[in-house]
């Protein structure tokens, strides 16, 4: 297995059904509970941890994640509000490497992410299907729908909670 993708690379599934397109609503719904699983009971020593070499620690994990939700949920209401709306792509590993990724207690993004998702999770639910072929474009990627987004991170949360629990499991946390 690769440390960097304990799930596998992101794959868009094939076909996109409604049962799928809920099954991914439900998941994000859930990650942060999830990830609140994930990190239970680890002290300052576990979180200031890598997960693999090379990689954040723990706790810049639990940072990112929220970072990027935010800025996923907010590219979604671009896409549902303008036309082929261009997002602006940020630097990951710049953004992990600020004081607040390193050193504020995890808490605080753990109530981020709790927040982030409850409005995400509202908007998700009151889509109607032609809403998951609306059209963004990615810098990076090009142009992309709704159902990306969707899927990409549906993946997303289950890529780093997955980091977290791998790194548990390897040291028998």
């Amino acid at each position: 297995m690769d440390p960097r993708y304990p799930i596998g690379k992101f794959e868009m599934p094939a076909p996109v059904t409604p049962a799928r397109r809920q099954q991914a609503i439900d998941e994000i719904a859930a990650t942060p509970a999830k990830m609140r699983a994930a990190v239970k009971g680890l002290n300052d020593a576990h979180l200031d941890t890598p997960y693999r070499e090379g990689g954040w620690t723990v706790r810049q994990v639990v940072h990112h994640v929220p970072d990027s939700h935010l800025n996923a949920y907010v590219r979604l209401k671009l896409a549902l509000t303008e036309d082929k709306p261009t997002i602006k792509p940020y630097n990951e590993a710049a953004w992990a490497e600020l004081a607040d990724s390193k050193s504020t207690p995890i808490e605080v993004s753990q109530t981020l992410l709790d927040s982030v998702h409850s409005r995400w999770d509202r908007v998700w639910r009151s889509l109607k299907p032609e809403h998951f072929l609306r059209v963004l474009v990615h810098p990076e990627h090009g142009e992309r729908t709704v159902d990306w987004l969707l899927f990409i991170y549906e993946w997303h949360g289950k890529h780093h909670t997955a980091h977290i629990t791998a790194l548990r499991k390897q040291k028998g946390w």
